[in-house]
């Protein structure tokens, strides 16, 4: 098939990879403008375009797909089907009309829980035992159209916003290529989505990994397992931003404010919440690198009745 592929990040990278080694014929590829990243402000390419130049495929990054110069474009290149992953933008209603089977997109969660642009990580905070991909045809709503497929898998205890990133790619380029093949073949089923069951989540912003103790230990857990590897879990410790990249859950009969330290371990730092404890055991301050508690322990000094926050 013709597919002209639309993403932007990791996530959407790893998708087109398998659909390049499919041997589908893939037109071009659109993907967001490129960004200022780092101190020196240098322009950084969407991994998306990175991948498609690896592959000597003509890249397009128009600031608004909405466009109309762009989509006249997109109308000449004539497209069987529009592949969007992660993309970005919400596509127009002109847009969607152009290619002869439409839009379909790849989206991290089992539809229509979780519609919206961070699936991956709520799926985690929001201590789910299961998530998934849904293949879906696109329309003008948010995450609302048709489903074609599903595919579930299991979140592990220790699971991190990262790690089941890497997993839902991997099942999300499989299950495309399952979608893509019946769509050519006539026997793409439609599935409308049940509204009433339908949850959405917000973009994922720096200052919600700021955390606060006086939620359970078990939320702040699943917190900073889910803004695990972006955009992390913080604290404050004598002043300095202290990211918190591993920790579990522990039962105490102490009393003690929220954020306040308990204990100082060997290998952990023991932290009141507003319901258990919380056993931070991997960390990094600022200016330091990410180092398990016992390493941190050898070169700062936290004692009990210290506060976080």
């Amino acid at each position: 098939m013709k597919i002209l592929f639309m993403g932007t990040p990791d996530f959407a990278a790893g998708i087109l990879e398998k659909l390049i080694e499919s041997g589908h014929e893939i037109i071009g590829v659109v993907t967001q403008p490129d960004k200022q990243k780092g101190r020196g402000k240098a322009l950084a390419f969407p991994p998306v375009k990175e991948t498609a130049l690896e592959n000597q495929i003509t890249v397009y990054q128009p600031v608004k797909v909405k466009d109309p110069d762009f989509i006249q474009l997109v109308r000449e290149m004539a497209p069987e089907v529009i592949v969007v992953a992660a993309f970005g933008q919400i596509l127009p209603k002109s847009f969607l009309d152009i290619p002869e089977y439409g839009c379909i997109n790849v989206h991290a969660s089992l539809l229509p829980k979780y519609r919206g642009s961070a699936p991956i990580q709520y799926s985690i905070m929001d201590g789910e035992e299961e998530t998934g991909v849904t293949i879906m045809h696109m329309d003008v709503g948010i995450d609302t159209g048709d489903m074609i497929l599903q595919a579930k898998i299991p979140i592990s205890p220790e699971e991190t916003g990262g790690s089941l990133h890497d997993k839902l790619a991997v099942l999300g380029a499989a299950l495309l290529l399952e979608a893509l093949e019946k769509i050519a073949s006539g026997t793409a089923p439609r599935t409308p989505q049940d509204d009433t069951k339908a949850t959405y989540v917000k973009m994922l912003s720096k200052e919600m990994g700021n955390i606060d103790f006086t939620k359970s230990a078990i939320q702040i857990e699943r917190l900073i397992r889910g803004l695990n590897p972006w955009p992390s879990a913080y604290t404050y410790l004598d002043g300095k931003t202290l990211k918190l990249w591993k920790a579990a859950v522990t039962k105490t009969a102490k009393k003690a404010e929220p954020g306040e330290v308990l204990e100082v371990c060997k290998d952990a730092i023991v932290v009141m919440t507003g319901q258990d404890a919380l056993v931070i055991q991997e960390l990094q301050l600022e200016g330091k690198k990410r180092m398990p508690a016992d390493a941190f322990l050898r070169g700062y000094t936290v004692t009990p009745g210290m506060r976080l926050g």
